[in-house]
């Protein structure tokens, strides 16, 4: 471990600090997410199958988001369940990355997906110690939509009160940034200046637009479809900001100490993640709906099909952890004022992932020197 990593320590200022306490936040019965207990059809143990590392369940994390549709879709194909044999698949549902971070912390998830400003945030304030990164699932699928009415140029957008689902979240840091790039100003603790940054909860979003509370949002899928089916006009792709049109948007994390003392479960899911983005991107119709299916087992609504298509295209899944577009995303938060510099060497160990993609005939990922 580097020297200099101790004086990582205090990397995230107090405006990050209060983001865990925040009453959105509040966690669920389960302590830090929603357990997830309804097993379907496909996730039945076959019959002969046998544990791995002796494991009797293997706990993994999501968000209920089409940008996490990697696990949606491994859960509701059986997937995970199938390569973890006997040692059961058991799920944890999340509305914020550090309420994720926090379980993966403290042993009630082993695995997680996740986005990529809380998989950094909990790297630097752990000094390095609590997660892995250790492959990739999404890019893409985040817009700035607005008002049409009050907003017809992104010029436009200055003065007006724009949301962000959560301070220092992977949106908030890139609207941020992108502010920024206008040369107009605005406190990142506060959100006031040139342009009033409105943190809310994806899912207040909507109803916020139609009163509007904000004139728009720069938000994942699928709460940007859903602003366009109330009105809302798509004003930037975040996608278009990047090289290739790619950027990270979901990583797959995991507790070090998993790591080491079971490679065996991490490398079952794994495989099931990469063979689940196969399928997904041979199948897109077919995964799509599976998605659906996953959402309204979750969370008791299905996503309707004037919001499901469209921010479906909008996603690309990937194996490919994009982790040259992870440490832009940490200059950002720098830029931004939430970030000091951090240390991100060793926040990636693709070994597993990379055994996998080469057992599969897949291309191999890299880590852009950030590897243990």
């Amino acid at each position: 471990m580097p020297a200099n990593r101790s004086a990582h320590s205090g990397l995230l200022r107090r405006g990050l600090a209060v983001v865990a306490a925040l009453p959105l936040l509040t966690l669920a019965a389960c302590g830090y997410g929603s357990e997830s207990t309804d097993t379907n059809s496909n996730e039945k143990v076959a019959a002969g199958s046998e544990k791995i590392d002796g494991l009797d369940t293997v706990k993994i994390g999501y968000f209920g988001n089409l940008t996490h549709a990697t696990a949606l879709v491994g859960r509701e194909q059986g997937l995970f369940q199938k390569a973890l044999g006997a040692t059961k698949a058991s799920y944890a549902t999340f509305n914020a990355g550090p309420s994720e971070i926090e379980a993966l912390n403290s042993g009630s998830i082993d695995i997680g997906w996740i986005g990529p400003s809380p998989a950094i945030n909990g790297y630097t304030k752990s000094d390095g110690k609590s997660l892995k990164i250790i492959g990739g699932s999404a890019s893409g699928g985040v817009k700035l939509v607005v008002n049409p009415k009050k907003i017809k140029s992104l010029a436009d957008v200055k003065g007006k009160k724009i949301a962000t689902p959560q301070l220092g979240n992977t949106q908030d840091v890139a609207f941020l940034n992108w502010v920024a790039d206008q040369g107009w100003k605005v406190d990142a603790q506060s959100g006031k200046g040139d342009v009033t940054v409105v943190r809310t909860d994806n899912k207040i979003t909507p109803d916020a637009y139609k009163a509007g509370s904000v004139d728009g949002a720069w938000v994942p899928e699928p709460t940007a479809s859903k602003l366009v089916a109330e009105g809302g006009k798509v004003l930037l792709d975040e996608a278009s900001l990047w090289p290739d049109k790619k950027f990270v948007i979901t990583n797959i994390i995991v507790s070090q100490k998993f790591l080491t003392e079971h490679p065996k479960a991490v490398e079952a899911v794994l495989k099931a993640s990469v063979e689940a983005n196969k399928w997904i991107n041979a199948n897109p119709d077919e995964a799509k709906a599976a998605a659906n299916k996953q959402l309204e087992a979750d969370s008791g609504k299905a996503l309707p099909a004037e919001v499901l298509d469209p921010a479906w295209k909008s996603i690309q899944f990937i194996n490919d952890p994009l982790a040259s577009t992870l440490n832009s995303e940490a200059e950002h938060a720098v830029k931004a004022g939430l970030l000091e510099k951090p240390d991100l060497k060793g926040i990636y160990d693709l070994t597993i992932l990379n055994k996998v993609l080469k057992a599969e005939g897949e291309s191999t990922v890299g880590d852009a020197g950030l590897g243990s």
